[in-house]
């Protein structure tokens, strides 16, 4: 059975291969240096950003971060669920849909408007969850990386 948690300072060695999992998924490098300060703002109780493991039978399978911003179409806040990672191996057993659920019930008990989230379009395993839970808006998304 899946249990959904939020993080504590005690999870670091379990979080941080799951962390590392989710990067090599995307294809993504990050320094040392930003996943410690990753870290170090899960677990600071005046940063406005949080996180939730997944576990099974004691063993890690899965992680969530999320935050909330103001919204200019809502008086409530938004949630923007930014990280959510299920182990390879632990796939299609309910603990995606379990994240989702965790952060969904996090935003309605501290007033968000919604909960909304990106993926890659060719991550067809996670689309099909996300198919089932939530509504495809049809928006595209773009970045602009700013250069200092």
């Amino acid at each position: 059975m899946t249990e959904i948690r939020a993080l504590t300072a005690a999870d670091h060695a379990t979080w941080l291969p799951l962390w590392r999992g989710y990067l090599e998924f995307y294809e993504a490098t990050l320094s040392d240096e930003q996943t410690d300060l990753t870290w170090s703002r899960l677990m600071d109780p005046q940063f406005p950003v949080w996180g939730a493991i997944a576990t099974s039978e004691g063993k890690a399978i899965g992680l969530v971060h999320w935050l909330t911003h103001p919204a200019t179409w809502s008086a409530e806040p938004y949630c923007y669920l930014e990280d959510l990672f299920v182990a390879p191996e632990t796939r299609g057993a309910g603990a995606g849909r379990a994240l989702i659920e965790h952060v969904a019930d996090w935003a309605r008990a501290h007033g968000s408007g919604k909960v909304y989230w990106l993926t890659h379009e060719t991550n067809a395993t996670a689309r099909a969850l996300y198919d089932r839970v939530a509504t495809r808006t049809g928006f595209v998304h773009y970045e602009m990386g700013l250069d200092r």
